[in-house]
């Protein structure tokens, strides 16, 4: 919801030097620039104001800072170190003239002069300008920035630990392109008595992507001229204007002053327990609830589309209490978070998907945005802290939103399903020819409790949830998904061997049995990838290879980890003939983040030591479908034409091996 600002004029000329400036100047400069001065106030405000009071603050900094109406147009000066900022800005940015220099300043000051307190002021209220009123006034609805993503939530999250000071001189280096000379000048005019202070400490923010912080301070994040609203609490609301109407009976004037005093007192308290965090973000009435049936008329089927469910979800004192170990745990909360997963506090309220008692613990599942599934869980008796889990899911589909674990204990772990999984049975891995088992599913979408893979050991079974899309969203597909220690399970798939002649194949479910078949023997390398933040696992076979001295044929398998954060990892796996359908798999390459076997890398080269029946040695190597031909150098020699090359090797033979490509270029080996 854009803001209006007032209808614009064209700014008067830059001033010379000592000259004075007109009121009408003034207001042209605020006119042409008046975006670019709410998001300076805005970036300057204390963030424990909270969003909302913070947007409008911004606003009516910028207002205010127009002289009065009674100023005489030839009573405004501007000082002689604003006019040398506005110089320094003018060469770094442009835009930039003393009418806009002087307005500027006045801003800054006001901003600044929320977290300045006099010496006798009592220490648990707001500074006195926090307390001033100001106009725009909104009734009715709460204002917030468009939400960014964790770049922009960290952000906010850095400049909530600095005092004003810090955040203007970092804001002016970045909004303003002021040098550091130029913002130490511009502090010291503003009042501020460490300015060469505030400018070292804003340098360390931001680092080392001082470039990426300066696009981040230009995103809608940080722009309170483009807000979204939502009502404020309704009930409260109305409690709040009994009270009010009660107060006024007894006494207008005092209870004017009583009502201004007690709304920024509680605007601190309420709004601002933590730094940074607002008021709806932790406000169990605020949480974003969504409809039972929404997931069937949409076309977003990710954790947006999850209603709410659970037996507690209505209890706003467990719900306090998992917003507040979100903005800040205390002592005793166990914290884990996925690889490249933030923690920060929720920008805006999050979205309830679970609250209910599982397994002697009470648990809370938030949505945050689209970027993370948060899991909070406090035992219901005895010993033991809460504990708190983050796990990013931006992106989450069909497949990879189709459940989250609500419950792990010892061997067993329990998962919420999805709406719009129609059926649900468990399968081992390591038994292929086996049918899934029926999963009993509650009410309220949590499973029965499912075994987990171990993590140790022998490698006996590999169990895993076979879901079944409902028809309602034209899917009606079967998919397998597996715990790999995160609150996401992984989803599987499989990629079939490359056809003569037909095009390149696309990963498919793996549940056909050529697909599980490849699963049981590569199910165990999964454990590489526990606790890694994986969101999907595809296992591509891309060639198959005629062993040496007429043995049988062997495969070639690419296994791909996808993480939720966009590496991935491949693990290249060497499949030779075995009695047992569940032999493991050979791994020949391990690779950290790379494209390999990806859209972005079809193309691949690996190589072993193989020995055959006879007791001989070979090297073997093999292409995807895009080689035509394969060379060894080194200790030992030879080239093949096609996708596959043996050569005869003594068992620790080095040997470098290349390909070349149909369309052209050449491959090495991945290793």
């Amino acid at each position: 919801m854009p803001i209006h600002q007032p209808q614009q004029r064209s700014a008067a000329p830059t001033t010379g030097a000592g000259e004075p400036l007109g009121v009408q100047q003034a207001e042209a400069a605020l006119v042409e620039h008046y975006p670019r001065l709410v998001r300076l106030a805005y970036v300057v405000l204390p963030p424990s104001l909270g969003r909302h009071r913070r947007v409008l603050a911004a606003h009516g900094t910028v207002q205010r800072a127009l002289p009065g109406a009674r100023t005489a147009p030839d009573r405004i000066r501007v000082p002689a170190q604003s006019r040398r900022s506005s110089e320094a800005a003018e060469e770094a940015q442009g835009p930039a003239n003393a009418p806009y220099a002087w307005m500027r300043l006045r801003v800054l000051r006001t901003a600044l002069a929320h977290e300045r307190r006099p010496r006798w002021w009592p220490g648990r209220l707001p500074a006195p300008a926090a307390l001033r009123p100001t106009l725009p006034v909104v009734w009715g609805l709460r204002l917030f920035p468009r939400a960014g993503g964790v770049d922009e939530l960290a952000l906010d999250r850095a400049l909530s630990t600095v005092p004003g000071a810090v955040r203007a001189a970092f804001a002016l280096q970045l909004l303003e392109g002021l040098s550091e000379s130029g913002v130490r000048a511009l502090l010291a005019e503003a009042g501020e008595a460490d300015p060469a202070g505030a400018v070292r400490r804003a340098a360390r923010l931001g680092r080392p992507d001082r470039a990426g912080a300066q696009v981040l301070l230009h995103s809608g994040e940080f722009d309170p001229c483009t807000v979204q609203t939502r009502p404020s609490d309704l009930l409260r609301r109305r409690h709040r204007v009994r009270a009010v109407a009660l107060a006024a009976a007894l006494c207008v004037v005092a209870g004017t002053l009583a009502v201004a005093a007690e709304r920024g007192v509680r605007g601190v308290a309420d709004e601002g327990p933590a730094a940074g965090v607002t008021v709806p973000a932790l406000d169990p009435a605020a949480l974003l609830r969504t409809a039972a049936e929404q997931w069937a008329d949409t076309s977003r089927i990710d954790f947006t589309a999850w209603p709410v469910r659970g037996d507690r979800r209505g209890d706003g004192e467990l719900l306090g209490r998992a917003l507040r170990a979100w903005s800040g745990p205390p002592a005793g909360v166990r914290v884990s978070t996925t690889p490249g997963t933030a923690d920060v506090p929720p920008a805006q309220p999050p979205r309830l998907l679970f609250a209910g008692e599982v397994d002697g613990a009470a648990v809370v599942l938030f949505h945050d945005g689209g970027v993370r599934v948060v899991r909070y869980a406090e035992p219901l008796s005895g010993g033991g802290g809460a504990a708190l889990d983050f796990a990013r899911t931006d992106d989450a589909d069909v497949t990879t939103g189709a459940a989250v674990v609500v419950s792990r204990t010892g061997e067993k772990a329990r998962f919420l399903l999805a709406p719009w999984i129609s059926e649900t049975t468990t399968r081992d891995l390591l038994a292929p020819n086996t049918p899934g088992r029926p999963l009993e599913v509650g009410p309220d979408g949590v499973t029965a409790p499912v075994g987990r893979p171990a993590a140790g050991g022998a490698c006996g079974s590999w169990p895993v949830l076979q879901l079944r899309s409902s028809e309602r969203i034209v899917e009606n597909h079967a998919f397998l998904v597996t715990d790999l220690g995160d609150l996401a399970p992984a989803h599987l798939t499989y990629t079939p061997k490359p056809g003569r002649g037909a095009p390149a194949r696309q990963p498919r479910e793996a549940t056909g049995t050529e697909a599980l078949l490849a699963w049981a023997r590569t199910a165990c390398s999964l454990r590489a990838l526990s606790g890694s933040g994986v969101r999907a696992v595809n296992n591509w076979a891309f060639a198959e290879q005629r062993l040496p001295e007429g043995e049988a044929s062997a495969e070639w398998l690419c296994t791909r980890a996808e993480t939720w954060r966009g590496p991935g990892r491949v693990l290249v796996q060497f499949l030779q003939p075995a009695a047992s359908p569940t032999a493991p798999a050979a791994v020949v390459a391990d690779r950290n983040d790379t494209a390999l076997c990806s859209r972005f890398g079809q193309h691949i080269l690996a190589g072993t030591h193989w020995k055959s029946a006879s007791g001989r040695w070979y090297v073997l190597a093999a292409g995807s479908r895009a080689v035509d031909r394969i060379e060894a150098t080194g200790q030992v020699r030879g080239a093949a034409g096609g996708p596959t090359l043996a050569v005869r090797a003594p068992r620790d033979a080095s040997v470098q091996l290349t390909a070349r490509l149909r369309e052209g270029g050449t491959l090495a080996a991945v290793r």
